[in-house]
């Protein structure tokens, strides 16, 4: 089954679903700042664009652009920006 999620208004919109991996959700960003929580580890990949992270326990943003990877604990905050729109690809272990 494929769910379709919306937030911030519309400006980030994914696609979730289920493999033999486990859950996934591929989506888009549009230019803007925001913040998520996570409920289980999670592995954002940025597929097209530039997104820029503000991880759990650090001070300064890290760029991510075209199929690098960062990761997020369980039960924790960050923040991502952009100025362009960008697709991300997010695994939950």
């Amino acid at each position: 089954m494929i769910n379709v999620n919306e937030y911030f208004e519309g400006a980030v919109k994914s696609l979730a679903y289920d493999t033999a991996q486990g859950r996934s959700t591929i989506g888009v960003i549009e230019k803007g700042e925001y913040e998520f929580g996570t409920s289980s580890h999670e592995t954002m990949t940025v597929i097209e664009g530039r997104l820029e992270a503000l991880l759990p326990g650090q001070q300064d943003w890290q760029v991510f652009t075209n199929g690098q990877s960062f990761e997020v604990p369980a039960n924790a905050s960050f923040k991502v920006k952009t100025s362009v729109q960008s697709s991300y690809l997010c695994t939950y272990r």
